[in-house]
């Protein structure tokens, strides 16, 4: 039971001050899980982040959904996926009802327009953290897939499920 509070306090924490959704979130759930906590390790994390790729739905969602499971069965998937929920849950509940009132506040788009280049930061950061814990990121064929994938991420308009399958094609390829 214990494990399963702490699974959605963590969680809860997570979704309390992560801003800008799930690639925002994953330096704070790699700060929590892998260092705060230990419940996983590196190689686990980058596993979970490309599971949570690959399935529908939010990536820090699916990401709580998959520790959660892992740390504590069916349970742990549900504590640690309220967790990362309920606060968001809450907060647009409350705030719809002011939405509207707000729109056009100069301050609250000022504010808004200031938190876009964190919100930056904050994937860049999760880029270059799982870049750097990623075990095959030095390996001549991984630096080949990398090159391929990010051309035709940026040079085509291929959906992320094609680019996910050509990844995993590509890695029969290089390493069957």
């Amino acid at each position: 039971m214990k494990l399963l509070i702490n699974l959605y306090l963590t969680f809860l924490k997570i979704g309390m001050f992560s801003f800008g959704g799930g690639y925002a979130m994953l330096p704070f759930i790699e700060k929590e899980v892998l260092i705060n906590h230990k419940w996983i390790d590196s190689k686990t994390f980058i596993d979970i982040i490309g599971i949570s790729q690959m399935t529908p739905g939010p990536v820090a969602i699916n990401s709580a959904t998959f520790i959660g499971y892992r740390m504590s069965g069916i349970l742990g998937s549900i504590a640690a996926t309220l967790g990362v929920v309920s606060f968001s849950f809450l907060l647009v509940s409350i705030a719809s009802h002011y939405v509207i009132k707000f729109k056009k506040s100069k301050h609250l788009k000022a504010a808004l327009l200031g938190m876009r280049p964190a919100l930056i930061g904050l994937i860049i950061s999760a880029f270059l953290s799982l870049a750097k814990i990623s075990y095959n990121i030095k390996d001549f064929k991984s630096i080949i897939i990398g090159t391929i994938i990010g051309f035709f991420l940026f040079k085509t308009k291929l959906h992320p499920i094609l680019i996910i399958l050509l990844s995993g094609f590509l890695g029969i390829i290089f390493w069957y």
